[in-house]
């Protein structure tokens, strides 16, 4: 736990029963202040019950939920109705009402929370269906639009009475890889915006990683791990072997790369019997601003573009010996074991030549074209239309190097490599 400040939110050995079935036995965790933390577990393992007991839809067989250090269940009426008022609620299944249109889903918070004038509420609904990039479907009906859609109606809905807290259960049930991807880039990218505490289980998706503060690991009935995702990487746990080994399935469905954990053993492996003068190559990639990319052409075409990056450097430095990981939610690093710098500068060159001719636009499956890079950078653009970079910097390490250090000088090398530029709808 935390001690240098006070968690907004903490469970103190609650328990939960369902007749002879123990669901949580005596769990204890802290959700803290304007961070995103992710509660992850194996189907069926008590997550949503979890969060059910926040909202007051379950009550502990024992122990208690603190809000702001105050027992809830202490709380007067007006206490509890200012507390409630805070969290907004996510659902795994949506929960939209079939027979409302879009706009009227995501409004109807609104008017019943709410004392706001109908044109005010209209005004607060459309703003956040367009940020949901809905406007197009706004009038029509949840079985009208595709799943994708709905779950960012459930968002809009959820972040239209401007929470302070949103749990959000299992917001990626049911989505492909680059769905998932798309929405929890979404979730990230509203919680930096807005500043609201989020909380988020899941069981299987490996980018939680990539946008959460802090992690609890829910096995067993118990919380056998809080902290930062950096942490849990040498959590020495059987959970964290089997969760493990279905995220690292789901990494490499996204973008068939290894996930962070088996590039360090591949890393250690390959380079823990060499002599410690022996030297190779690291090269770490990324796209500039990716939330910006999101805000022009969406989160989807975001992910799109991001997934097209990391199966053209697989492709391209795994014909080469190269092995390849995507670090965070817009950074790859790749390690060439047995090329020096001068043999690296060779490969990169080709890559990049490579790259800007057939890279983003063959794999995004967008209509992308390539910006020479001559001249200074556009700092606007007409709406809808956006320029985008690829980074990419190397550095040669040893085996006795940490590989961290190695790619935080790769980082510092970085320059750009490529540019493109994209319009909403794909046609530049």
């Amino acid at each position: 736990m935390d001690t240098r400040r006070e968690p907004i939110i903490e469970f103190k050995g609650v328990s939960k029963s369902f007749g002879d079935r123990n669901i949580l036995d005596r769990i204890d965790f802290s959700i803290y202040e304007g961070e995103v933390t992710t509660l992850i577990g194996l189907s069926g393992t008590g997550k949503s019950v979890t969060l059910k007991h926040i909202i007051g839809m379950l009550k502990p067989d024992e122990g208690q939920i603190l809000f702001r250090g105050k027992p809830i269940d202490r709380m007067s009426k007006s206490e509890w109705n200012a507390y409630i008022g805070q969290i907004s609620y996510m659902f795994q299944n949506n929960a939209l009402f079939d027979s409302m249109t879009v706009f009227e889903n995501v409004a109807l918070p609104l008017k019943y929370t709410t004392k706001l004038k109908k044109k005010e509420i209209e005004q607060k609904a459309m703003a956040r269906i367009e940020q949901t990039e809905l406007t197009e479907v706004a009038d029509k009906y949840p079985s009208e639009i595709s799943g994708g859609m709905q779950k960012r109606a459930a968002l809009a809905r959820a972040l239209v009475t401007d929470p302070n807290i949103v749990l959000f259960d299992e917001p990626t049930t049911g989505q492909d890889p680059i769905r998932k991807n798309a929405i929890l880039s979404m979730v990230a990218d509203y919680q930096k915006r807005f500043g609201f505490t989020a909380l988020l289980i899941s069981h299987e998706i490996p980018d939680v990683y990539f946008i959460s503060n802090r992690i609890l690991a829910l096995y067993d009935r118990k919380i056998v791990f809080q902290g930062t995702p950096e942490d849990f990487e040498a959590f020495d746990h059987p959970f964290r072997q089997e969760l493990i080994s279905s995220l690292e399935n789901l990494g490499q469905e996204l973008t068939g790369l290894y996930s962070r954990r088996q590039f360090k053993v591949r890393y250690q492996s390959d380079l823990s019997q060499r002599q410690a003068d022996a030297s190779y190559a690291a090269a770490v990639f990324a796209i500039d601003d990716l939330d910006a990319i999101a805000d022009t052409l969406g989160h989807d075409a975001a992910q799109q573009i991001i997934r097209a990056l990391g199966s053209y450097i697989n492709k391209h430095f795994g014909a080469v010996g190269g092995f390849s990981s995507r670090q965070t939610i817009n950074e790859y690093a790749t390690v060439l074991p047995y090329s020096d710098i001068e043999e690296a500068e060779r490969i990169m060159e080709n890559f990049t030549r490579d790259f800007k001719e057939h890279g983003i636009q063959d794999y995004a499956g967008l209509e992308i074209i390539e910006i020479p890079a001559e001249g200074d950078r556009p700092t606007t653009f007409p709406e809808g239309r956006i320029q985008f970079s690829v980074l990419a910097g190397l550095a040669q390490g040893k085996p006795q190097i940490e590989i961290e250090s190695v790619m935080e000088f790769a980082r510092f090398n970085q320059k750009e490599i490529a540019r493109f530029e994209c319009a909403r709808g794909g046609k530049a």
